[in-house]
């Protein structure tokens, strides 16, 4: 029979097990709980060695989460995953612009995804630092590098975990080329949950 947990200790019991099997393999101490959460989240292991941070990538977050930053995700399902209240604590909220009416209209017309003209929106309209958590969309990576590539934009840290198949590695290998502060899913592994995970992984750091 499976052992009977209390619901307050299955994540703390996860966690241990995600330890244990890690074994030799630990993350380093600065990226572990971020490592662990998006395995939790994910029950895959391979991200022990697909996620890839920039240097200071993690100090960076959380010194912007910090200063009350805000958060651009590329789909809902992202914004519905972090923890709006801890971010609220901070100072900051989340923004994902990918139902808005004016952003499908346009994409329609120039015939380019929601995903790319949100990242415009975002560049365009928010004045605040921003962390870009992106767990869907390559299409929101490249648009993204190139807004910064251009001045109009500098994110704060961008999360890079879309997946699929269709210029998905390609547009995470432009964020780790970019100089910018990252944290990549490398290869075609991700999502919008994993994006959350990370996003809530830094946030829980910051817990008041």
């Amino acid at each position: 029979m499976p052992e009977i947990i209390k619901p307050g200790e299955i994540e703390a019991r996860s966690f241990e097990i995600i330890t244990s099997l890690l074994g030799e393999c630990q993350p380093p101490a600065e990226t572990a709980d971020i490592v662990k959460r998006v395995i939790h989240t994910t029950a895959d292991f391979d991200y022990a060695d697909n996620l890839k941070f920039s240097p200071g990538a993690v100090a960076r977050g959380l010194e912007a989460l910090s200063g009350g930053c805000d958060v651009v995700t590329d789909t809902q399902m992202a914004k519905a995953g972090i923890n709006k209240s801890i971010l609220a604590s901070l100072g900051g909220e989340v923004h994902c612009f990918i139902s808005d009416p004016d952003v499908a209209a346009e994409a329609k017309e120039r015939g380019v995804t929601r995903a790319a003209v949100c990242m415009e929106k975002a560049a365009r309209t928010l004045t605040k630092p921003c962390i870009f958590a992106i767990g869907n969309a390559p299409t929101a990576l490249m648009r993204l590098r190139e807004l910064c590539d251009a001045g109009e934009c500098a994110p704060a840290l961008v999360i890079g975990v879309p997946v699929g198949f269709v210029n998905v590695v390609e547009s995470k290998e432009l964020i780790l080329a970019s100089g910018l502060p990252y944290i990549v899913a490398k290869g075609r592994k991700g999502g919008s949950n994993v994006a959350a995970a990370i996003c809530n992984a830094l946030l829980y750091r910051l817990r008041r």
